[in-house]
Parts: structure tokens; sequence; C-alpha cells
């Protein structure tokens, strides 16, 4: 009951975060269901577009384009956000905001705006660059007809960011994968002027390790080798192996709060129903048996890799690549995502 509560206080914590300067549809009793926002922002955008860009961004929603995700810079079907102006332009940023808290929408603009610095400082002609790294190459893809009644879904990606949604009369059924990733890892400025778009997500598993006694140490800590990359990348379900690492119930209070922490970190990106159901399915669950491990070495700037594992979802962090500066961290469904069940 002890732990029932606590985390019920984290749900309540990550609930400020939510946004609460614009309109969200509310049910007949009174919860908040984004899956309405989201098929008026749809039909609206639609409205708005010409016919060939309509025809770019519409799929039927048993296309297998629907289980087509990724996270590189790769070319992707669908709306591209760099063709919109205007109204059209505006119908797609309230598209993309449905589907995010206000702190969630902040973060996928950050994401975006490191495109311009990898323009500028990597290699190759300017066209090149300017057309494989670019704030606007994000695609909207939606799959059957938005409603308030039947199924449909939809889809925000490009470099770095992959949020796919699929809703059932009005209400969000799946919300994975969802993948945020950041490169560069560190901008550092100088002093008052770094940015760590996911530097949180970083600190709080590292502050778990750092504060373990040798007994918890030798479960959290894996592998003095990290991965080379997060699992599953671009498959239409998670990799699901047997948890390991530290738990919950063997943590000490501190611990567990770090913990909590984190994995509001994650959540809090989401709309306030896909925050309420994630809570839901890990409190049915229990807290004591989610587990975190770690893998790699254990300072900032160096290779590292961490998973939080739950019966119902799985966290998985990489900090490897470009000399551990760039970060990929995604939220998965152990049931099953895009609203399919995993394979057994």
């Amino acid at each position: 009951m002890k732990h029932r509560i606590k985390f019920a206080m984290v749900f309540l914590l990550a609930a400020t975060f939510l946004p609460g300067n614009r309109t969200t549809a509310s049910a007949d009793d009174g919860t908040e269901r984004p899956g309405i926002s989201m098929a008026v922002a749809a039909t609206k955008l639609a409205d708005l577009l010409t016919a060939d860009l309509k025809q770019k961004m519409m799929y039927s929603y048993d296309s297998p384009e629907r289980l087509n995700w990724h996270f590189i810079p790769r070319d992707r079907n669908g709306l591209v956000l760099w063709d919109l102006e205007g109204d059209s332009r505006k119908a797609a940023d309230e598209l993309v905001k449905s589907g995010l808290s206000a702190a969630g929408y902040a973060k996928t603009l950050q994401v975006r705006s490191l495109e311009e610095v990898l323009y500028l400082f990597e290699e190759g002609e300017e066209e090149y660059r300017r057309n494989r790294r670019n704030p606007h190459k994000y695609h909207i893809t939606v799959f059957g007809t938005p409603g308030l009644t039947g199924k449909w879904g939809w889809r925000f990606e490009g470099h770095h960011l992959s949020l796919n949604f699929m809703i059932q009369d009005g209400v969000i059924v799946s919300s994975t994968p969802e993948f945020f990733g950041a490169n560069p890892g560190l901008i550092d400025g100088g002093p008052k002027r770094s940015l760590r778009v996911l530097g949180r997500r970083e600190d709080l598993a590292r502050d778990i390790l750092k504060s373990c006694t040798d007994v918890q140490s030798k479960q959290m800590w894996i592998s003095k080798e990290a991965p080379d990359d997060i699992r599953g990348a671009g498959e239409a379900q998670p990799i699901v192996t047997e948890a390991v690492g530290l738990r919950y119930a063997d943590m000490s209070p501190e611990q567990q709060k770090l913990l909590r922490e984190l994995i509001a970190e994650y959540v809090t990106a989401m709309p306030v129903q896909v925050v309420r159901d994630r809570m839901k399915a890990i409190e049915k669950s229990g807290m004591d048996e989610i587990r975190i491990g770690w893998w790699g070495e254990s300072e900032r700037n160096q290779r590292h890799h961490y998973v939080v594992q739950g019966e119902s979802f799985i966290i998985e962090y990489n900090n490897t690549q470009n000399e551990a500066n760039h970060v990929h961290a995604m939220w998965r469904n152990t049931g099953g995502d895009f609203d399919m069940p995993a394979k057994k």
C-alpha cells in the first residue's frame, strides 16, 4: 500500500506538467480524451491540404506503412512539414501538440532544432546537408479516417522523433513506440548556455547507480561494456527478455524516489490520458518488481546504456555514439505496440 500511495503522488506530480493553456476535449464522465482533439485536428489539417498533399498524408489503417517506423535520417512517407505554410502549417502544429504535453511539445522542438547544429557542422555538399539535416523534415502520416468513432491512427516522425498513436472511438489505445533522441546530447556554450535535451533522463539513472551499495551495484551494473544501440529499432514489436538489474523493492527510499522520477520524466511528455493509462498499468502490477540495469561506464561523456523494465513497459536508453554525446531513448509496451499483441 505504501508503494501505491507514493506512486500516486508521482502521478499527481506528472500531471502538473501537462498542458493547461489549451482546451482539451472531454468525455461525458469528465475525463480528458485527447483522441477527440486528435481527430478534430487531423480532420482540419486534411481539409486544408491540396489533393496531392492529402494523398501523401493519408493511408489505410491496415497499410503496412503504419508499422514502418524508425528514427534515423531517411526518406519517409507522409506529409512533410516543409511543404506547408500558413493555416495548413498551423493545423499540422496543432495535431502534433494534441499528441504531447506542453513539456513534450517543447522537447520535440528542441530535438528538431538540433538538426540545424548538424547541418552546420557535418561535412558534405550544402544541398545534401540541407536536405538531410532540416528541422522541417518531419512527416505526418494518417492511417484510416479520423473521427469520433471507429479506429484510426497517425504518426509524427523524423530524425530522432517517432510518435505513434492509435485511436478507437475517441480514446487512445496505443501510444508506442515512442522515441526521442538528441544529437548532440550536450551543446556547451559556456556558463548558463548549455543544452542537454534529454539530460535528465541520463542524470536520474546515473544518480541511482552512484548511490548503490556494493551489493546493489552488483545487481544493477550488468556489464562494463555498453551495447552500441537500443534494441528493436524499426521493429513493429519490442524485444522483451527477462528483466535484469536492481529491483525497486531492494532500493533505498531515496533510490526509489529517483526511479519514480525517472519514469515520470518519460511519461510527462505524453498527453494526460496516456499518462493515466501508463501509470494505472504500472500500479496494477506493482512497483516492487520493476528493475533497472546499467551497462557501460559510470561517468558523463562515457559510453553507457540502461533499461528500466516492468510488467507493462520497457524504457531503453543508449548514449554511446559520437564519444557518448548522442542519445537514443524510447518507451515501449511489453503487451504490444501499434495496438497489436506482442509476439509470444
